[in-house]
Order: structure tokens, then sequence, then C-alpha cells
């Protein structure tokens, strides 16, 4: 349905007062959701939820706009939001703590810990009539397969239309069933089926669901108490509802999160996908990555050695292509982080040790909606240098 706009007295009047419900012990920036709240009240943005941490604190957390515009329900600054490939690198830092215990290696084969994979072929020409395959040079690594170079595709069939629709251990057996679409290392495609191999790989080894290894030994440690696969019926009244561009590019128009299986609480339904399957919220997902510029530490638990969160943090491409990722992240010489679906973003800078969140739950935007997350790191950038003069 097409959201009617608001009035602008009264969007103004829920808008800025959520820019002050930022927690009570949280140190504050000076206030950054009055420099995004225009695209809330043109209607070109529904809500937002932004943080800014260092690795030992949060210094700003804000929320702004609607969780759900219809009803002029605030978003919060605990709203709960779909992360979508933000799932990635919290999957991949699963993998390095088993990789830390000496169970995994990241250059070991695939298929030494998954046994469909012997065999898998890799395509050499086709066209609409025919496909040439032959064998790679090499099989398939983890490393490769966390660094999207393993010539894997995106996904299989059996994951349309939703990504979360078959179990994990079954997406995988589809995924060695097929030819990989290059020669490993000769190209980057990014590839859920990688990350979710990988997932597989701490299933086999732990001999644990992943969504429990994951929660057992990353989540739990480091406190992120809202972040599932899962969520229950009364998380879910806290998740920010999806919006894309209403008719003729105009206004919003709530829609569904089409990547994934309705409803979201329907645990028999859905499945584990940690290619990008999480929920969280803006204050977990800050943990994670000041675990990260800890080196793997956080509030004295240590949850990753210090060569593991280089290993994720620094680039596996190979210097011939372009594209610059680590394990599980995107990666710069100076920073490093990852985006979702739905326009989520976070991106943490190694020199400044600053980390910068944003939670939307967005389908695309209308107008200049699009240039709200810019509008809120250069406020953020703008406040942090002045507090430092």
């Amino acid at each position: 349905m097409k959201l009617q706009r608001l009035p602008i007295a009264l969007a103004f009047l829920f808008i800025f007062s959520l820019a002050l419900r930022a927690e009570d012990s949280v140190p504050s920036l000076p206030a950054l959701a009055p420099r995004v709240a225009p695209f809330v009240e043109k209607q070109e943005l529904a809500g937002a939820v932004m943080l800014v941490a260092s690795k030992d604190k949060i210094l700003a957390l804000e929320a702004v706009g609607f969780a759900d515009v219809a009803e002029k329900k605030p978003m919060k600054v605990d709203s709960v939001f779909w992360i979508a490939s933000q799932t990635k690198p919290i999957a991949a830092a699963a993998l390095m703590i088993l990789v830390d215990e000496g169970k995994v290696k990241l250059d070991d084969p695939v298929e030494k810990y998954l046994p469909e994979f012997k065999g898998q072929m890799v395509i050499v020409e086709k066209d609409d009539e025919h496909r040439l395959l032959k064998k790679p040079a090499k099989p398939i690594t983890i490393r490769q397969c966390l660094s999207h170079v393993s010539g894997l595709p995106f996904k299989s069939s059996i994951e349309d239309p939703a990504l979360d629709q078959s179990p994990l251990r079954i997406c995988v057996r589809s995924y060695a069933m097929i030819p990989l679409d290059y020669e490993p290392e000769s190209k980057y495609a990014y590839s859920n089926a990688g990350i979710n191999i990988a997932g597989r790989v701490v299933e086999v080894v732990s001999d644990l669901p992943f969504e429990r290894f994951l929660d057992e030994r990353l989540c739990q440690p480091l406190g992120m108490k809202d972040t599932t696969f899962f969520p229950a019926d009364s998380y879910a009244e806290r998740i920010a509802k999806a919006y894309k561009p209403g008719k003729e590019g105009k206004g919003l128009e709530e829609t569904k999160i089409t990547f994934l299986s309705y409803p979201l609480t329907d645990r028999h339904q859905r499945f584990c996908m940690p290619g990008g399957g999480l929920f969280s919220t803006a204050k977990d997902v800050s943990r994670f990555y000041q675990m990260l510029l800890n080196n793997g530490e956080l509030e004295g638990k240590r949850i990753l050695s210090a060569a593991a969160v280089k290993e994720l943090t620094s680039r596996q491409t190979p210097a011939s292509l372009k594209d610059s990722y680590g394990l599980g992240l995107s990666v710069s010489p100076t920073t490093f982080g990852h985006g979702g679906a739905y326009s989520t973003q976070t991106t943490a800078d190694k020199e400044k040790g600053i980390i910068w969140i944003w939670l939307v739950q967005h389908a695309g935007f209308p107008g200049e909606g699009g240039k709200a997350q810019e509008t809120f790191r250069k406020a953020a950038y703008e406040a942090i240098a002045k507090q430092a003069k």
C-alpha cells in the first residue's frame, strides 16, 4: 500500500523527539538524527538507527523516523533489523574459532570436510544447448569460499524463491551437484553459497547446528543477546518493517523481505542461512566489530586470536583482481566492514578506531533517500573531528 505523507508538524514532532532516545549511559556526540530527519519528512526514508563507537565504547546511538510508518510506530535504538549479508563476517568469525582450535585449516579443500564436493567440475564454455566441463586445477578451499573466489554461483535453484526455505545441509549438497562457474581464483563473484559452505563445515566439525555453535561460541560470549536467525513472536514485534519506493518512485510503500520465507517467526519453515540470515540490533553489531578492532578480545573475553582477526580483515583476493575482500568482509588498507541487501552498512576504520553502523530496512529509496547514510557519516565525522580539537 502507498503510505500517506504525515503532516509536517506531526512528522517533526516524532522525528526530533526520537533523536534524543539514546541510552542514558551513552556519551553523546552532537545530535546526528536532526541531520537525517529531513529524509524522513520527505518520505525518502522510513527510519534508521545510527551508531558510532570506538573500540571501547559507544559514542552515539540514535534512532530517527519510524519502524512502522502507517502505524506511526517510532524507530527505537533497540529496533531489530534483518542485517542480511552483514551476517557473512559473523559467520566467517565462527569458522575462525575452529581454525584457532586447529580443527580446520583455511587452505584445506572443502571436500576434506564435505565429501560430496569430490569430483566437482568447472565450466569451460557454455551456450543455450551445451556445457563443456573439466576438472578444476585444484579443488575449492575454505579460504576461497570465504573470499568469493571459489567459482561457486551466488545460490542454487533450490533457493528460489526464498534463500532460507531449505535446511543448510540440503543447500550445501545442491552446490556440490552443480559445476563451478569459473576456475577458482581467476575471478571474484559474490557468493552466498561459499559462506553457507563454511557454515556447514562448522556444523560437521563441531557436531552442532550452525545456529547453536554461533550462539554459544560467539554471540553469548560477546553479549549479542538480540542476534538470531529465528525471531520469536515477542522479539518480532521489534523488527522494523521493510519499505521500497512507491509508484513512479515517489513516497514509500511497505514491502516484504523478498529473500526470506514468511512468517519470519515460523521456525519450522525457515532455516539457518550463514550467508545472510541474521536479525540483530545496532548495539549487538557494534560489539562484534569492537571485538575485531580489539584483535579478537572484548571486555576481557578472548573470542578469536589476533592472527584470526588479521586473516578476516586482510585482503584475500588475488592482486590480479580489482575486488578487495577478506574473509567474509569487504576490506581496504584502512577499513573493513560489510553491507546488507536492504541497505544496512557497517564500517570499521582501523586508523581512527571508529565503527559506523547504519541500520535501515529499505529495498531502494525514492528521491535522495540513498544519500541519508552518507549524511549521517559526514555529520559523525564532523562531530568527532570537532571533539578532537
